[in-house]
């Protein structure tokens, strides 16, 4: 079966998606946001970069050539902006820590 015909890994691109836009959504309100509300936004960008990147490393293992092919895709994307994923989600983190650090000077 081919890597992009599984069950699982269709539901999780529609979960990842869907999980994605909705936090994107409430992003713009963050700021609107009481401490406790921000630590929930944080904690759910945590959860969902860490399903992110495991399924990116699903494409990275599989040996199907349209997991491969979207890998680098996504390499190739990235890349006309300076980084590779492994950047990218480093970038993720030190923005999920920098707002952190800010609640705590807060609180």
């Amino acid at each position: 079966m081919a890597f992009f015909e599984s069950e699982i890994v269709q539901d999780e691109a529609k979960r990842l998606f869907t999980d994605y836009q909705q936090l994107m959504q409430l992003g713009g309100e963050y700021g609107k946001f009481d401490r406790e509300g921000k630590k929930l936004f944080i904690q759910r960008m945590e959860e969902l970069m860490d399903r992110y990147r495991v399924f990116m490393k699903r494409f990275e293992l599989s040996d199907d050539f349209q997991a491969k092919l979207t890998v680098e895709q996504l390499r190739t994307q990235l890349s006309q902006f300076g980084m590779t994923p492994e950047q990218m989600f480093e970038q993720m983190h030190r923005t999920l820590e920098r707002m952190k650090g800010e609640l705590e000077k807060q609180g």
